[in-house]
């Protein structure tokens, strides 16, 4: 029996699994300290450890992947995306122990994960991109003479990178010298090189990628199109397929064109190639994304494949027998543990409620009860649809966001629903910038109504209950009181909820009971969903999520107003610019906080002086965490 390792984690090693074990594959997982409970790893054949929770000890470990490959006698390594997934030293080190990379040869690898070289042979075989710089010459000045030459607003990249990351737009000269320092800084962190292209930025561009599947016997297949312009600080949101702004005559231009590209550098197994498209409906190279690609389920609900097998198959050596017709239109959208109301900042805790909706395709990594950090991207899971039309599609899509429930951290549902219903997403007008001149898409449900305080509190009563000998009246937490019904008093935000009753309960005149399912609640006959996770208590309340806290503010904010500079978000200190002693002015930059792909400048709060810093670079800091002193002037 064929052995596949797959060399990644969470929803795509889940993704492999399911179609290796359908072929009749043994399965193995790697897994790092943090991943040890993780569901990937319970449902493959056989799991091995590799490494501690930083990826860079474990699922970038390229020695202790190789190494769990040869003790499982594994033949197949599938990289997933992201981690390893385009790194042509990974793809050595499985051929050098006899294994085959399930994706394009090492060689290639090279020379498409290079963007100036991809960019290179694009234009070798025919393919217009767009104007830029891509010279070795990586001082400041060749990129401001390249900007006047190309003409501002430029956008740079990170010549070794992917993914949106690190990409800077810059629309004048004053502001070339700080993004170029940015840009590398992020290169740097995030792929071990600093260097950098130029391109003009394309003004309201599209994103659309075409899909292609190359077996080892010079067979080359282009499988439509994905539009993953719905985009926030260059990282995807929501793809669909058919893009709703590609007719039969640009579609066949773009496929030639990826095809073409794909022949001229000798590419297998399947991947991307990525173009922007102008307002003209011209369109220009991006690059080629040389593994399989997040959003690859819309395209295998359209088009009626599975690209998993394909990929398995075309590494085991057989050809492309493939006769496809697409239909319909399919949808995807990312939910990310993040919290849009707060600038997106990543949300971190344990999973303590989970349902997902019928007639979706979900493929997520996360199941009740896991456990969510900041070790690895945001993603919980992806919501995927499929309809006869686009209409009916974004429909499905939003029922389906409706009826997702994930309850413990905080998630992006509320914003991915306000987006797949915004007019200009209803019309097909989606250009990569759109959700930015959107803010109010991220806007909160605001406070609690009564109706989410009165369940949260029978919810909060209900669980200091439990474990508790309702015989006792003496040890009872609910508020026993001789001669009457029990009575708890719940106060959230400073605010007393008095809850009578051991169930059915009676808060400020509405009923509320247990519903039949664990977690599900009845107010006044009208369903609910209420869990209580620590001193927390979230809830479900006509389609929105408040979290209600029981515990109180520990320091006041105006006593710490002005003295202190925390951090707004767990994650790694990239940078440190202030020093003690530094006199500062509003607005001045103290440090750089970064975590899941987001950086975030943390500046100072008014005029006056940095006294103490209490961070370094490289320092792991919780949100809240003090980063320095500061004394105003």
């Amino acid at each position: 029996m064929t052995t596949v390792l797959v060399a990644n984690r969470g929803e795509i090693a889940r993704r492999v699994f399911r179609t290796a074990k359908r072929m009749g594959l043994r399965t193995v997982a790697v897994y790092s300290d943090a991943d040890a409970s993780a569901p990937f790893v319970r449902e493959a054949d056989t799991a091995i450890r590799i490494g501690a929770a930083p990826a860079r000890d474990s699922y970038l470990n390229v020695a202790s992947i190789v190494a769990a490959a040869r003790e499982s006698d594994a033949r197949l390594i599938h990289p997933g995306y992201g981690f390893l997934s385009e790194q042509a030293p990974f793809a050595d080190a499985v051929a050098a122990a006899g294994m085959t990379f399930v994706g394009p040869s090492p060689d290639v690898l090279r020379r498409l994960g290079d963007k100036a070289e991809a960019k290179a042979a694009a234009e070798r075989a025919g393919i217009p991109v767009v104007p830029g710089y891509r010279g070795k010459d990586q001082q400041d000045e060749a990129f401001a003479a390249a900007a006047k030459t190309v003409g501002y607003p430029v956008m740079l990249k990170p010549a070794a990178g992917g993914g949106g990351i690190g990409m800077q737009l810059v629309a004048r000269d004053a502001d070339l010298r700080d993004a170029l320092a940015r840009a590398r800084r992020t290169a740097r962190a995030a792929f071990g090189d600093e260097r950098l292209i130029l391109e003009r930025a394309i003004e309201r561009p599209r994103h659309v990628e075409i899909q292609l599947l190359a077996d080892t016997h010079g067979a080359v297949l282009a499988l439509g199109e994905r539009d993953c312009s719905a985009q926030r600080r260059h990282q995807k949101v929501m793809e669909e397929t058919p893009s709703p702004a590609v007719d039969a005559k640009l579609r066949r231009r773009m496929s030639d064109a990826a095809i073409a590209l794909a022949k001229a550098v000798g590419y297998v197994n399947a991947g991307t190639c990525e173009f922007i498209v102008d307002a003209k409906g011209e369109f220009f190279f991006l690059e080629v994304n040389a593994r399989l690609q997040v959003e690859h389920p819309v395209t295998e609900l359209v088009w009626g494949v599975d690209l998993v097998e394909q990929q398995l198959r075309i590494a085991m050596g057989e050809p492309l027998s493939l006769d496809l017709v697409p239909r319909g239109h399919a949808v995807e959208v990312r939910l990310c543990a993040e919290d849009p109301a707060s600038g997106f900042l990543p949300s971190t805790g344990r999973i303590s409620f989970l349902e997902w909706p019928d007639g979706a395709r979900i493929d997520a990594g996360i199941e009740e009860g896991s456990a969510v950090t900041l070790d690895y991207d945001p993603m919980l899971a992806k919501i995927v649809v499929h309809a006869p039309d686009r209409a009916a599609a974004l429909d499905a899509s939003a029922a389906a966001l409706r009826r997702s429930t994930v309850l413990g951290v905080h998630t992006n549902e509320r914003f991915l629903r306000r987006l797949v219903a915004h007019r200009d997403v209803r019309a097909g007008k989606v250009d990569t910038g759109l959700i930015a001149r959107i803010p109010d898409l991220a806007a909160g449900p605001g406070d609690a109504p009564e109706e989410a305080r009165a369940v949260a509190a029978a919810a909060f009563a209900a669980s200091t209950a439990l474990g508790i000998d309702a015989r006792d009246p003496w040890r009872a937490l609910s508020g026993w009181r001789a001669g009457g019904p029990a009575t708890t008093i719940v106060v959230f935000d400073d605010r007393p909820v008095r809850v009578r009753g051991t169930g059915p309960y009676t808060v400020d005149g509405q009923v509320v009971a247990r519903d039949e399912r664990a977690g599900h609640w009845l107010v006044d006959g009208e369903p609910a969903i209420a869990v209580r996770e620590g001193t927390d208590v979230w809830v479900k309340w006509r389609g929105e999520i408040y979290v209600l806290d029981t515990a109180g503010q520990e320091r006041s904010i105006d006593t710490l107003a002005g003295s202190e500079i925390t951090a707004p978000m767990p994650g790694v200190v990239l940078a440190v610019h202030a020093r003690p002693g530094q006199r500062v002015k509003r607005g001045d930059l103290v440090c750089v906080v970064e975590a899941m792909k987001m950086e975030l400048r943390v500046e100072a709060p008014g005029d006056g002086t940095v006294t103490k810093v209490l961070c370094a670079q490289g320092d792991q800091v919780r949100r809240g965490q003090r980063l320095a002193e500061f004394e105003a002037a």
